[in-house]
């Protein structure tokens, strides 16, 4: 007598619509005997090894059942053929019991599992010494998941997953599988029965653009040598230390004899040698969390825990952060929480549902970049991205992240004209301001030593202040009022600067409102604006004295510095991530002059306490003139009072340091500024240097003297010569050595 309950179930296993296919396939005991039920899409024949048992085909269907006294073991293994007569063995995925932690699942619902990454996504598994993949993801709203591969020929039907109710995890321990499968989730819409193919989001590998699979990666075997490092890190005094960071795009800095992508560890070894050269402490790369289109430049993010499969492998990757830790040389990461892309095999809708994003496009929806923005009030989404920041910064060993597009999270009405107050009527995304706040909270906390860092461009009070007194929590805050005030001034022809003065002193008002980092992007020199060289005015002897004018400011005004690559040297056109950097202008003077300042002043930078000692507090500046608009010259003093006080006691040398810049085409001699003290002073940089492709115009290896003479509300004064389109640094210096020497 048929079982009409029983038909309909395996009626739902035959069209892959079973929510919970342990209920009807695997072994079970039915009046006291052994039923063993599979199903496998088109096998001709199928045996239980355990006892030679064949099993019968239920007709007209591809499920085969056995039943009988025989003991059968609780992980038996199925011999089965397929229509071209090729012969497999495995065992059954469905004589398996659930593997999840129940803890595990209930952290992550609630949004406070910080390692989620360890559960969800496709791990290598064992149990009872049997060696497989536990595959598990989160798709609360899908009739039916089902694991799919190059295993089961793409097959939804061959291995759907175990549902666990309310948490909407889905979960399959598939046994004699391996790492290096490549694989998918099928998820079949609860209300369309629409079928979709989507990439884990927790995938730790994918295959190389444009396919989408990820792939099982191997449990980590990868024996770090940076002990070092990372322990000098957690106690690392990173606000009164010396921060240079050098911005690179992997793909377009260098590449092969034939113009293909260089492995992470070929770029290592190239990138530390650079670097190290030219004096960066750091390397921000720009994402290389795995994206599907190039011209995104990883900020159209899929696999927010894979390091992108075009320069190689996760492995390769963590080479790269510990050779470049090994040299000493930091490594951050652009990560974008901001939003995402709505490729096919991505997040969008992702179980039929929209998932990660706001179901509201008016707050699930960013008009200008035709991308999704994350729904920060889900616990389980907010999981996702604080789990992902927490990978890379454990799993990878970064040393901090650059969170993109900040301001898009905080504003409700970020370039929208059509939108939806909080709760309370305001502009402020409360859920994405949570989210900010708890991970800067958590990074900090774990992982001491560590930088987060904000690119947000609006006047959003606090961004780098402490969580427990309303701030957002970040170290560091792009300070892009700065970059676009300063870029602004230095385009303009030199004969109009003077109207324009407080383009430059402007922030000086605001500059130790938060920690700021002075930045010169991979931003500034696409889309149109030009490379930094054809942003200057004049003919090529002047755009390049600009330019080593605009860096000279940058390197000695208060802040952490960043400079995108190929910036360094000059390049000549703007930025094309489909080309490498034109490094062959290095054979000419003026390009490798420039570098060579860069080169300098990231030495002076590092070696000069007083440039970085007191970066983000008003003791470690002071104006000495601001307003000689009319000659656009700005004077002032970086300083060290923590050594001040200290020299005060035996009267050497205070550590201090005059700046002066002269912003026009005209020399200016017999310049008269005021000094804090008296005694020698001497020029120890200057951009018109002739080694830097300058006229070598300037004070040379003169000994200047204060006199007696107040000037600029300073006590002394002394006459100096102020190149033109340059900056000059003056140090004072031991009187009695230079007698010595004289």
């Amino acid at each position: 007598m048929k079982n009409p309950k029983l038909d309909t179930e395996r009626q739902k296993i035959i069209e892959a619509c079973h929510h919970d296919p342990f209920s009807v396939l695997g072994k079970h005991i039915v009046n006291k005997r052994t039923l063993v039920r599979v199903y496998i899409p088109n096998a001709e024949e199928v045996v239980i090894a355990e006892g030679n048992l064949p099993m019968r085909r239920v007709p007209e269907t591809d499920i085969f059942e056995w039943q009988g006294k025989a003991k059968i073991p609780d992980h038996y293994r199925l011999i089965w053929r397929d229509q071209e007569h090729r012969e497999h063995i495995t065992h059954d995925p469905y004589c398996f019991p659930h593997q999840l932690s129940h803890f595990d699942m209930h952290l992550f619902s609630e949004g406070k599992h910080w390692h989620s990454y360890r559960f969800l996504g496709a791990h290598v598994h064992e149990v009872n010494d049997i060696c497989g993949v536990l595959f598990a993801v989160w798709a609360p709203n899908a009739a039916r998941v089902s694991v799919v591969g190059d295993f089961n020929s793409w097959d939804g039907r061959a291995h759907p997953m175990r549902s666990h109710g309310s948490n909407g995890i889905w979960e399959l321990f598939i046994p004699d599988i391996a790492p290096g499968t490549l694989y998918k989730f099928e998820i079949r819409n609860r209300e369309t029965g629409d079928i979709s193919l989507k990439s884990d989001p927790y995938g730790q590998q994918f295959e190389i653009r444009p396919k989408t699979a990820s792939i099982v990666t191997d449990k980590v075997s990868y024996v770090w040598h940076d002990t070092e490092w990372m322990e000098k890190r957690k106690v690392w005094d990173w606000q009164h230390a010396p921060v240079s960071i050098y911005e690179v795009h992997l793909g377009s800095w260098q590449r092969g004899p034939e113009g293909e992508f260089l492995n992470y560890r070929e770029l290592a070894k190239r990138l530390v040698d650079y670097v190290t050269d030219m004096g960066f402490s750091h390397i921000e790369l720009m994402p290389i969390t795995e994206h599907p289109f190039d011209g995104s430049w990883g900020y159209q993010t899929t696999g927010y825990y894979a390091p992108t499969s075009r320069y190689g492998t996760p492995e390769d990757f963590r080479y790269f952060v510990d050779y470049c830790h090994q040299h000493h040389i930091g490594v951050f990461l652009d990560w974008v929480p901001a939003h995402f892309p709505k490729d096919a095999h991505g997040l969008g809708r992702f179980d039929g549902t929209p998932l990660y994003e706001h179901e509201d496009p008016r707050r699930g929806e960013h008009l200008d970049w035709k991308t999704l923005i994350y729904n920060y009030s889900r616990y389980e989404v907010k999981n996702f991205l604080l789990s992902s920041a927490l990978y890379w910064l454990e799993e990878m060993h970064l040393d901090g992240l650059r969170v993109d597009a900040v301001a898009s999270m905080l504003y409700l009405d970020y370039s929208r004209e059509d939108w939806v107050p909080n709760e309370h009527g305001g502009r402020e995304n409360l859920d994405a301001i949570a989210f900010l706040r708890e991970l800067n909270t958590v990074a900090h906390g774990e992982y001491p030593g560590v930088l987060i860092m904000a690119e947000e461009s609006t006047s959003w009070p606090k961004v780098t202040h402490p969580t427990d007194v309303d701030g957002l929590g970040f170290s560091l805050k792009w300070n892009m009022g700065w970059m676009n005030d300063s870029l602004s001034y230095m385009s303009k022809e030199t004969i109009h600067r003077k109207y324009h003065q407080e383009m430059l002193t402007f922030s000086m008002l605001y500059a130790f409102t938060e920690n700021f980092l002075l930045p010169f992007s991979h931003d500034e020199v696409v889309h149109g604006k030009g490379s930094m060289l054809t942003k200057m005015p004049g003919d090529e002897w002047q755009r390049f004295a600009n330019l080593r004018l605009l860096y000279t400011y940058m390197f000695t005004h208060p802040g952490k510095k960043l400079l995108f690559m190929g910036t360094e040297f000059g390049q000549g056109i703007e930025w094309n991530s489909a080309n490498t950097l034109d490094w062959y202008v290095l054979e000419y003077d003026f390009h490798k002059a420039l570098q060579l300042l860069v080169k300098d002043l990231n030495k002076f930078y590092h070696q000069s306490e007083a440039l970085y000692r007191h970066e983000f507090d008003w003791h470690g500046f002071e104006w000495i003139d601001c307003h000689d608009a009319d000659q656009s010259i700005l004077v002032f003093l970086r300083k060290n009072e923590v050594e001040e006080a200290k020299n005060q006691v035996d009267n050497s040398p205070k550590d201090e340091l005059i700046i002066a810049l002269n912003f026009t085409p005209m020399p200016r001699h017999n310049y008269r500024i005021g000094v804090p003290q008296p005694g020698i002073y001497k020029e120890v940089l200057n951009s018109d240097a002739k080694c830097y492709g300058g006229g070598n115009v300037g004070n040379g290896s003169a000994v200047l003297r204060a006199e007696n003479k107040p000037w600029m509300d300073r006590p002394y004064s002394m006459h100096i010569t102020l190149p033109p389109l340059a900056g000059i640094i003056l140090k004072q210096v031991d009187e009695k050595i230079e007698v010595e020497k004289s």
